[in-house]
């Protein structure tokens, strides 16, 4: 099932995407999408409405260095166990809504991630068994000040800025996450090119981690990594990163306005 968030004339609400025959459709759900959804018996053409981030985390855990040559690039070794941060649910944005560059900033960075929406709530989960507690998977932008990254010597101000967590389009909730083609772009040109299968420690191992450490509620987001190829963005440009059987997440970089 393909899961959304959309504002209509009507308001904002969860929707299941189907596309019969090429007409795609936003079909609104009852309350929430985690468990087996119920519907209201509304629904939009998908191109009547505007998609959303597909989920509002409490939380946001992002993962760093979780790809070898990601690490290689930023000057390190690859971690023998995940370092992992917070980005805060106020830096959430949908697809098409802008990443808004601080004037604090000089150095503002995409990252392209996979990123996996919890379902239920659960505490020390097992690689096993984490496809229990996964409601689905999702394309994120792990947006960086990489010049305070660098200064700060820790992640928290770098990573937190409002936009700098673009989520969507939607989340796929029947997809192997285990080798997806991952491919970032600014402007069209291909930045970032890799395979999920190439993470340093899988997916069912970061729901282990993260588990571990805090409880993860419904919603919560955990972001994989970023591979190698990372790079400035502008305002004026626009920055896509597509996922094999997800989609694609586009958003434009825009000045902050003062």
């Amino acid at each position: 099932m393909r899961l959304g968030r959309i504002a209509s004339p009507d308001g904002v609400a969860f929707v299941a995407i189907e596309d019969a025959e090429g007409d795609a459709r936003a079909r609104e759900i009852a309350e929430h999408p985690f468990g087996t959804p119920t519907f209201t018996g509304r629904s939009w053409p998908l191109a009547d409405v505007r998609l959303l981030a597909p989920i509002l985390a409490t939380k946001v855990i992002c993962v760093g260095k979780n790809y070898a040559a990601h690490a290689a690039e930023m000057g390190g070794t690859a971690p023998e166990q995940p370092v992992i941060f917070l980005k805060p649910n106020t830096s959430i944005i949908g697809p098409g809504a802008a990443i808004v560059v601080p004037p604090s900033s000089n150095e503002v960075h995409y990252e392209g991630e996979l990123a996996v929406v919890i379902g239920r709530p659960c505490k020390d989960v097992p690689a096993a068994r984490a496809a229990d507690v996964i409601l689905g998977y999702t394309i994120a932008n792990d947006v960086t000040a990489r010049d305070q990254q660098r200064l700060d010597g820790q992640w928290t101000r770098a990573k937190s800025y409002d936009t700098f967590c673009p989520l969507g389009p939607w989340i796929e909730t029947d997809i192997d996450p285990g080798d997806l083609e991952i491919t970032t772009t600014v402007d069209g040109e291909t930045k970032q090119h890799s395979r999920t299968s190439l993470l340093l420690h899988s997916v069912g191992e970061l729901v282990e981690w993260a588990s571990t450490i805090m409880t993860l509620l419904p919603g919560d987001v955990i972001l994989t990594g970023t591979p190698e190829g990372v790079g400035p963005i502008v305002a004026g440009q626009s920055v896509s990163v597509t996922v094999t059987g997800i989609g694609t997440l586009t958003n434009p970089v825009a000045a902050k306005k003062n």
